[in-house]
């Protein structure tokens, strides 16, 4: 479904590049003086918006006749004005009539789109007596900031909305879940009218994103990251240059990382790149899961083709697969989810490659790779902090390479669990300071102490770290954890996360794609990180 920008529109000149959809980006503008939102209408053209909102009630004071001509005259994109009262989540605590008059004037003036809520529409309706610029489309607009309905009361909300008269119906509601976005999705994709539908809040993201994918009019792109209109606004420059929104299409497939917390991730990044650089047809997104089999019962469709699983549901992640890899079975997590042409879920784990390629790395120092005599794994005393998913993974692979294997865990019962599995010893965290049978031994934290904003805390003393030879930790947000810092400075040689991440992020690719991996473009994109 395409909806095309309105040919009397002024369109874009610049930092359009190659365009595959007829969604609009649009910046919403909030100054509190004329000159402050002429400055940001410029601002939003240098990024590549397509249209501007120029929100009038977060204005400190404004002369409707002379203020509306002159931004209409000097902006250099198509323009929505917007005087969002206080009820609907606005600034403006005026009366009605001063409003609708404001509104009614941006309109006579040559104003592209103006706003108006459906609570006022009919009132509007009343005092425009019909009298309606033929250039400028209505939109009318509906915001719920507690929640989002069933489909059939957004199907009703809908048919309202048209009946006000709107030329282009748009509404906003609230994630308390991401699989609330997919109702949304639904009513997007049947809609016979331009529509602008998008889900606030952080659960909600995917809704902005994947827009150009189910045929809406508009999604809102902020000019700086913080300064957002609605709850959950993305940067423009995110949706252009990290999703690449301008060459999504409606077979486009949709990837994503599977976490909470999960807005940390690089992984964004580096696939979208990656994915953009070959002409893969994908887009790559943080997905904020509370419930992962709710996740995969709701977005049951082939368009959800693979996803990337981390902290906290790479165990859950096995329940959720109509098959999995035997190595993942073992490890009793997954970390890599693909929908095969069958439309069944094959699950594999890919972190115990990359974390313990990259602690052999590391340990083999220049040398790439094994020396042909075994790995360098074989023999040491390998100390896994943490006993969920990751540290499952890290304790199989450790075994497989044929080191003695100690597992730390704030629980003592779940590391005395895994310690059993894998044929190790058991300790509290607590014991970990105190525990040094022998030198030379590697330590692997794979909890999320350490990470970004607690970036002080560490898993262990700096004192205890002069028993080991490498240290690695999974957290890669910092790149150098307090914990990587005081092993370097004890002597230890270090792997980070990212060398972790990197390492796992190949075999995903290539499970993602059916492509090979582009290895030096990953340890590009991760170094400038």
């Amino acid at each position: 479904m395409e909806f095309a920008v309105e040919s009397g529109l002024k369109t874009m000149e610049s930092g359009e590049g190659m365009r595959r959809n007829q969604t609009l980006i649009c910046a919403p503008l909030m100054a509190d003086t004329i000159d402050g939102i002429v400055d940001l209408m410029h601002k939003a053209k240098s990024k590549g918006a397509d249209i501007v909102e120029i929100r009038l009630d977060h204005l400190k004071s404004f002369n409707p006749r002379t203020d509306i001509k002159k931004m209409i005259k000097v902006c250099p994109l198509p323009t929505l004005f917007t005087y969002r009262p206080i009820w609907e989540g606005g600034q403006y605590d005026g009366d009605e009539k001063s409003r609708f008059e404001v509104l009614q004037l941006a309109m006579e003036l040559g104003a592209d789109h103006i706003d108006i809520e459906l609570k006022a529409a009919d009132e509007f309706n009343d005092f425009l007596h019909g009298n309606k610029p033929g250039k400028c489309k209505v939109i009318v607009s509906s915001h719920n900031y507690d929640s989002t309905p069933p489909v059939e009361d957004l199907g009703n909300l809908v048919a309202r909305i048209q009946a006000a008269g709107a030329d282009i119906v748009k509404f906003a509601t609230t994630a308390l879940d991401i699989t609330d976005v997919a109702r949304v999705f639904q009513i997007t994709v049947h809609s016979q009218v331009p529509i602008i539908a998008l889900v606030m809040g952080e659960r909600g993201l995917i809704s902005r994103i994947l827009c150009p994918k189910f045929g809406g009019y508009l999604t809102f792109g902020t000019l700086e990251a913080g300064k957002v209109s609605a709850p959950g606004q993305p940067t423009i420059d995110e949706l252009v240059y990290l999703y690449n929104i301008r060459l999504l299409e409606p077979d486009t497939n949709v990837f994503g990382i599977i976490g909470n917390p999960v807005s940390h991730s690089k992984s964004p990044k580096l696939y979208n790149e990656a994915f953009n650089s070959v002409g893969f047809n994908g887009v790559y997104l943080h997905l904020l899961v509370d419930d992962i089999q709710k996740f995969f019962r709701t977005y049951s469709s082939m368009d959800f083709a693979g996803f990337s699983v981390t902290i906290p549901h790479k165990e859950a992640a096995l329940a959720c697969c109509d098959e999995v890899d035997p190595v993942a079975k073992s490890i009793g997590a997954v970390n890599c989810i693909v929908r095969r042409p069958d439309g069944k879920l094959f699950g594999c784990n890919t972190d115990y490659v990359g974390a313990i390629s990259a602690i052999e790395d590391g340990l083999l120092g220049s040398q790439n790779g094994s020396t042909g005599t075994g790995s360098p794994l074989a023999g040491k005393l390998f100390v896994v902090i943490g006993a969920g998913g990751a540290g499952k993974a890290l304790a199989y692979g450790a075994k497989e390479k044929g080191a003695r294997v100690a597992i730390a865990n704030r629980t003592y019962d779940r590391a005395r669990e895994l310690a059993d599995l894998v044929g190790g010893q058991a300790l509290s965290l607590a014991e970990l300071d105190s525990f040094h049978p022998e030198k030379g031994m590697i330590l692997a934290n794979t909890t999320s102490i350490g990470m970004h904003p607690k970036v002080n805390e560490t898993p262990v003393s700096k004192e205890a770290l002069v028993n080991y030879t490498l240290v690695f930790d999974a957290v890669y947000t910092p790149k150098i954890t307090r914990l990587l810092r005081e092993a370097a400075e004890s002597g230890a040689r270090i792997v980070t996360g990212v060398d972790m991440f990197i390492g796992q992020a190949y075999e995903q690719y290539e499970s993602f794609t059916g492509l090979p991996a582009p290895k030096e473009q990953f340890k590009q994109i991760m170094e400038n990180y």
